[in-house]
């Protein structure tokens, strides 16, 4: 089992601009024991991780683990979602910024969306202040579209397709986006509308 490194501390302390005093003061412990946390010449005790963490603005995880991460997305504009499909069952999660997932037991690599190609051609026409959505691709049991999402920077919206059903979807217009489909074979496609 890891635990918490000296390296750790500090580099976390310093991203949050804060002196040893400082760090000190927040979680009720002397300068010199964070010093000494720092230079490898100590370990904080178990008890005080929590709060160590919550003063360094990080999870305990990410504390000890030395892995931690910034946010990426901090203006939360959803165009910056990241899907990740189950290739057992079909599962799909969606994230605002990078993750690790797993499904069917299998870690599951984020999709990465090609432009569309003419098997995946994404045909997208305003109807009634809605985009009509549709795609000339096979249906079948063993080759198929799973599902189409509307992305944009406020709201994402997903509709799941199944085999031998036709490609023809509505989302309601809410702006600039991507449209973005998932062949169960060749991957997922995207275009801008």
């Amino acid at each position: 089992m890891s635990y918490v490194t000296g390296k750790t501390i500090k580099e976390l302390r310093e991203r949050r601009k804060l002196t040893q005093k400082e760090l000190a003061e927040k979680i009720n412990v002397s300068d010199k024991t964070v010093s000494k946390w720092e230079t490898d010449k100590g370990l904080p005790d178990i008890g005080i991780i929590e709060d160590l963490a919550k003063a360094l603005g990080t999870s305990i995880a990410e504390l000890l683990t030395g892995d931690y991460r910034e946010n990426e997305n901090q203006s939360a504009n959803m165009r910056k979602t990241h899907f990740y499909v189950c290739p057992v069952c079909g599962n799909i999660i969606t994230s605002v910024g990078y993750g690790s997932f797993s499904c069917c037991g299998i870690t599951l690599p984020e999709q990465d969306a090609e432009e569309c190609d003419d098997e995946h051609m994404i045909i997208a026409e305003t109807v009634d202040n809605e985009y009509s959505v549709t795609i000339s691709h096979t249906m079948s049991k063993t080759h198929y579209i799973s599902f189409i999402a509307y992305i944009t920077a406020n709201d994402v919206e997903i509709i799941k397709l199944y085999p031998e059903q036709d490609i023809s979807v509505r989302f309601r217009k809410k702006g600039h986006g991507i449209v973005y489909a998932y062949c169960n074979k060749h991957g997922m496609f995207k275009k801008v509308i």
